[in-house]
């Protein structure tokens, strides 16, 4: 199995945020989690990403338990994400932004950093010529040297897509990657995320936009109240009598 959750449960307090969650991860296609607000899809998310440590259960990676592993070590192992609100630092290029990503792979240290060695010059160079590439591939090469202040929303979301890739990832997480982006930008990232699957990267992500789920997802977990209520294919969940129950009625999965 490539990812799967094994009994996932988080607390916070008396509220079960997660509760008791199994669920794989399919490698090389669009894993969707839906549900309505509040549902513990952005919990579930934290707690395979290593931000949040479970009350009990398990996170396994390629056969290995990482349910607490910190975020770092899940970064490395292949693991990324993108966050609801674009993590990105404000007054810096969009560049240097992704170029932060790549770091994750290499070695230099504070003796490099002081001296100027040449592996810290090589490095440099490779993080550099990654984050580019990754710009190429989610369409923002002509902004790599604007402020991250002055690019649109949409693009701050392809510049989160270009930072999660500079990981070198095999999956990466995407929390609401159309929220705030008109039909027309949805669309296009849509097809960015189908690009990524085509690249060998697994993409699971969490969203509102039923339209673009339903169009594009192979496999959908739906949480409700933080447990998991169904999962299957986009038609399965769509005529899932508790999930249209959930939606109170529907409208929002048609």
């Amino acid at each position: 199995m490539f990812l799967e959750t094994k009994n996932l449960t988080k607390r916070f307090g008396g509220l079960v945020a997660v509760n008791s969650v199994d669920f794989s991860i399919e490698k090389g296609k669009i894993n969707a989690i839906i549900g309505p607000n509040g549902a513990g899809k952005s919990t579930y998310f934290n707690l395979i990403s290593g931000f949040y440590k479970p009350t009990s259960g398990q996170v396994i990676f390629n056969g290995q338990d990482i349910t607490k592993l910190p975020p770092n070590k899940v970064a490395e192992l292949g693991i990324a994400r993108t966050f609801q609100s674009t993590n990105l630092f404000e007054q810096a290029t969009v560049l240097d932004n992704v170029i932060i990503g790549h770091r994750l792979r290499t070695n230099s240290n504070l003796f490099d950093a002081v001296f100027r060695t040449k592996r810290l010059k090589r490095e440099e160079k490779m993080c550099r010529d990654k984050a580019m590439e990754v710009l190429d591939f989610v369409g923002l090469t002509e902004s790599a040297n604007q402020l991250i202040g002055g690019i649109t929303q949409e693009e701050k979301k392809r510049a989160a897509f270009a930072l999660a890739l500079a990981t070198d990832p095999e999956i990466v997480f995407l929390d609401e990657p159309a929220a705030g982006i008109n039909p027309d930008e949805t669309e296009g990232l849509a097809i960015l995320m189908k690009k990524m699957v085509d690249k060998g990267i697994t993409v699971c992500l969490i969203e509102h936009k039923m339209s673009m789920i339903m169009k594009i997802a192979d496999k959908i977990m739906v949480l409700n109240y933080g447990e998991k209520i169904a999962e299957g294919t986009p038609d399965e969940i769509k005529n899932n009598d508790a999930v249209i129950k959930a939606y109170l009625g529907g409208s929002a999965i048609a």
